[in-house]
């Protein structure tokens, strides 16, 4: 059955170019963008975009800084007509910005155009008529010629409407589905438009080179744009564009690949919204660039509104692992990968100003994201990612060889709910298991330093400590010394409360930053109980008072060690 599937589709011809020299090249430079949001975006819509919609969509790709947008077929839509009309009578084209139309090479619909560009002061005239053999053959039914006289026809009446127009007009041509015409072909028809429009190197004509349909490899879509350049005649009076669709899912690649072989400009729209699997999507291709020290020129450092505007104006979604903009592509579940990025945020402070964290190509801050939604804690998740969290939200720097511990309890938590812990929760789950009474436990009711005695030597002073502690609704009272207060503590509790550990890790750091802020105790605690594990138990403790905090934080891991017996 695969079999007799297979015999229906033959692979792409490869282009014979041995000496091709795009895979030696880098991208260096931004292109010329150019978004056919409002056209080829929005004709793929279930619902097309009202004129409100379309007004706030037009605003937000000229924030972003498009300085070419195609704002429609006005021949062809009464809407985009209108739209197009409100736009220019209403004065809302800034005047860097070039709007530009879509027509087909037919007489009626070029002239139609024209009529809806009337007071522009420029534009873009965007000719295109279908060249592929498929096209050819079984839609049109027409010669190699005669679709050759219908485009040369086309930009003959395009030259005449221009004469006669008060505005600046520049001139477009796209040979549809480029990547299933002839090579030879796509350049004949584009040479033959290119003769009726006389260009120059100082107003070249575009030549528009679509994937319409996406039908090979990433590679060969630049092997035909480099082959195109290498046998263009007048390669000085022509900017090569790209309008790649994405039917493999190789659009952004196709793009690059084609940039590198020479390309200038290209078409696409956000979020790749389009025909059938959408068009090229130039924010993750702008955005791949920013990535490599490139200025892209479009500014996407508030991803949020961006998506925010879109999906009001398309009614589409943003899928979450969206490249740069998705809900959770700065979230890392995996445990591995939360410690590496925790480790690599914390690195990254002290480095030479370049970015290099494991998992991240990019600082969410450039793109108006916060680190927040960086590490979400779910049963996959590890000792790092809930650190981090008690971290970068709480402000709790969590010993090394406490995260371990601290993970297990998080994990625990997480498969006891089966859902992802938010931060607050993570932090819950902190002050539930170390900071709160322990059923049956030890509790602080009081605590004095009676005495310090100093001595010149600082490793010879004692502390005389007497303290209240309540376990099972009774008061014990501790009196005890030791060569400081909470050294007399741990004295105290083994000698009047029977309790045998070992003190072995200690760590403290303010919480806050203020005249009266909270210091934070850890401690880590061996039992020396015959039955005791190897694994030592950790308590935390909060104050004003760093003493009060250290005994609080004792208490703490006595309470657990206790507890796990």
């Amino acid at each position: 059955m695969q079999a007799e599937k297979l015999r229906k589709y033959r692979p792409c011809p490869v282009v014979l170019l041995p000496d091709r020299t795009w895979p030696d090249k880098c991208i260096r430079t931004a292109p010329v963008w150019c978004s056919v949001d409002l056209r080829d975006g929005n004709q793929a819509l279930r619902q097309p975009m009202n004129i409100t919609q379309k007004l706030e969509m037009f605003e937000l790709l000229v924030k972003i800084g498009f300085k070419e947008i195609e704002v429609g077929f006005p021949a062809a839509s009464q809407v985009e007509y209108d739209f197009l009309r409100l736009l220019i009578e209403e004065g809302r084209i800034p005047d860097d910005v070039t709007i530009q139309v879509l027509t087909q090479a037919r007489e009626p619909l070029i002239r139609k155009s024209f009529e809806s560009l009337r007071g522009a002061k420029k534009a873009v005239v965007h000719l295109y008529n279908s060249t592929s053999t498929l096209q050819r053959e079984v839609v049109f039914r027409m010669s190699q010629k005669e679709i050759i006289a219908l485009a040369v026809q086309g930009a003959e009446v395009i030259r005449e409407e221009a004469a006669r127009f008060a505005g600046d007009v520049r001139y477009e041509y796209s040979p549809e589905s480029f990547t299933g015409t002839e090579l030879d072909f796509a350049l004949e028809i584009c040479e033959a438009v290119m003769a009726v429009w006389q260009p120059s190197p100082e107003r070249p004509v575009i030549l528009n080179l679509p994937a319409t349909v996406e039908m090979s490899t990433p590679n060969i879509y630049a092997d035909r744009i480099e082959w195109f350049i290498r046998n263009l005649k007048q390669r000085d009076c022509a900017l090569i564009s790209l309008h790649a669709h994405n039917d493999r899912g190789c659009a952004v690649a196709a793009t690059e690949l084609a940039l590198m072989a020479g390309a200038d400009r290209v078409e696409g729209t956000l979020f790749g919204n389009g025909e059938r699997t959408g068009n090229v999507d130039i924010l993750t291709v702008a955005l791949n660039l920013f990535s490599q020290g490139v200025d892209p020129q479009l500014d996407f450092s508030d991803i949020n509104k961006v998506a925010e505007v879109y999906k009001r104006c398309t009614n589409l979604p943003v899928h979450p692992r969206h490249p740069y903009v998705g809900e959770l592509v700065y979230t890392a579940f995996s445990g591995s990968h939360q410690d590496a990025i925790s480790k690599g945020m914390e690195a990254v402070t002290d480095a030479a100003g370049i970015w290099a964290v494991p998992y991240l190509p990019i600082d969410p801050q450039d793109v108006g994201r916060t680190y927040e939604s960086i590490i979400c804690i779910n049963s996959q998740s590890g000792k790092g990612g809930a650190a981090y969290i008690m971290d970068r939200e709480f402000g709790y720097k969590l010993p090394k060889k406490m995260r371990p511990g601290f993970g297990r309890v998080v994990q625990k938590e997480t498969e006891r709910v089966g859902s992802e812990l938010p931060a607050q929760a993570v932090c819950a789950v902190f002050e539930r298991e170390y900071l709160r009474q322990q059923p049956g436990g030890f509790r602080l009711k009081q605590f004095n330093v009676r005495k310090r005695h100093i001595d010149d030597n600082e490793t010879a002073s004692t502390a005389d400590i007497e303290a209240i502690v309540e376990i099972d609704g009774r008061e014990i009272n501790l009196r005890a010394s030791g060569n400081g207060p909470l050294d007399a503590f741990c004295a105290a509790l083994k000698k009047d409360a029977g309790l045998g550990f070992d003190l072995t890790s200690y760590h403290e750091h303010a919480l806050t930053e203020s005249s009266s802020a909270k210091a934070v105790t850890y401690i880590e605690v061996m039992d020396k109980r015959p039955n005791g594990t190897d694994e030592g138990w950790w308590g935390a403790g909060v104050d004003t008072d760093i003493i009060i905090s250290s005994i609080k934080a004792l208490l703490s891991a006595v309470n657990r060690m206790q507890a796990g017996r």
